[in-house]
């Protein structure tokens, strides 16, 4: 037991050890009481930085890397909302590889996308226009592949008893459910977007 709170508040430490050798990397730690408001970094820029971590760390509860969710983060507050490749690096601090492996993988989940401004060689990223619409396709997709998963289960178990089919029963219904449920959201949700933003001059 003893053993088990150890590693637990060993395992804590060590995230906090990382939140904070990354943003003092940055020279972004937070000040002391005793720091003059002169020599304090940029207060936007701190919270910038923390926010910054902050979405890694979500990140890295959904099981993604964090430097994938730092990208992500400074693409949805960054100004301009694209940003070049050593843009990336240079804010983040990270190294070219790393910003190339991370934005590759954003591109494949479909959250940025890589386009060119027109006159210039080098590529930018930013935040792709109605992603998370597609990401609430793709999931409509994933959820209907887990709901023929559930019924072939139950037709293997056709004869078998209730305790043994009640995990496989739970997995359809919860799944039934959001096959009849999700596709109406994101309807809902797509109507509500365009009236948020419809053209006033074409009401």
């Amino acid at each position: 037991m003893i053993g088990e709170i150890r590693y637990s508040v060993d395992s804590e430490c060590s995230v906090i050890s990382e939140h904070t050798c990354y943003l003092q990397s940055m020279n972004l730690s937070a000040p002391s009481q005793t720091t003059t408001a002169a020599d304090s970094p940029d207060s936007s820029s701190f919270e910038q930085r923390h926010y910054i971590e902050d979405v890694s760390v979500l990140f890295e509860m959904v099981g993604l890397p964090r430097m994938a969710g730092r990208i992500f983060g400074w693409l949805l507050i960054s100004d301009p909302v694209y940003q070049s490749h050593s843009e990336l690096a240079k804010v983040l601090q990270a190294s070219k590889g790393s910003i190339s492996t991370m934005t590759r993988l954003l591109i494949q989940i479909g959250l940025i996308e890589r386009f060119s401004l027109p006159g210039q060689r080098r590529d930018y990223f930013r935040i792709k226009p109605h992603s998370w619409s597609e990401i609430m396709r793709l999931r409509i997709a994933q959820n209907s592949a887990f709901l023929a998963i559930a019924e072939r289960g139950l037709e293997l178990l056709h004869d078998q008893p209730e305790h043994l089919r009640s995990r496989l029963e739970e997995m359809y219904d919860m799944h039934a459910f959001c096959k009849r449920e999700l596709p109406a959201m994101l309807e809902r949700w797509e109507q509500e977007r365009r009236q948020k933003h419809r053209d006033p001059t074409t009401a």
